[in-house]
């Protein structure tokens, strides 16, 4: 499995948003407002991600006070993250869709509202997105994993006065 680009993320994203807009520019008038919910909703998922990982990377190269990650655990990880940031380009694509399509009936009662509340859904998104590809990252195994193993550091001196 090749990591996530952001290109093919950029690429999902903008091909969904002109789909979205030209099918909601027709029937924008006839739907009901953008749902707030799913900003608390991706940033809750963005920060799941993001913390799971810190530890699994922490895991991956045995710092201290860690225990082994089995490999399959990573490959789920690894699946997630590639799930999330994919589902993230599609989202971003619908509620960038839907503010073009919302911004040209701003005269709309609620435009205004479906303009606010699809652009933060673009951008609660767009957190996903980066933390799914810091996800995907923080499960590459190191090129040589005894390089990359946690080190501590030497010792002080020993001060020769004492």
């Amino acid at each position: 499995m090749t990591p996530t680009r952001l290109r093919t993320l950029f690429l999902i994203a903008v091909a969904v948003a002109a789909v979205s807009w030209l099918l909601l520019r027709t029937v924008y008038g006839s739907l009901p407002s953008f749902p707030w919910t799913m900003v608390p909703a991706l940033v809750i998922a963005a920060g799941g991600e993001a913390i799971t990982g810190r530890g699994l990377r922490a895991r991956i190269l045995g710092r201290p006070g860690t225990k082994p990650v089995p490999p399959l655990q990573v490959a789920r990880m690894v699946a997630l993250a590639k799930a999330s940031s994919l589902a993230a380009a599609v989202i971003a694509g619908v509620a960038a869709g839907f503010a073009a399509a919302a911004a040209g009936s701003l005269p709309a009662r609620a435009a205004g509202h479906d303009v606010l509340t699809s652009g933060s859904t673009f951008g609660a998104a767009v957190v996903l997105a980066v933390a799914a590809l810091y996800l995907e990252y923080c499960c590459r195994v190191p090129e040589d994993p005894d390089a990359a193993r946690y080190v501590p550091p030497p010792p002080p001196p020993a001060d020769p006065f004492h």
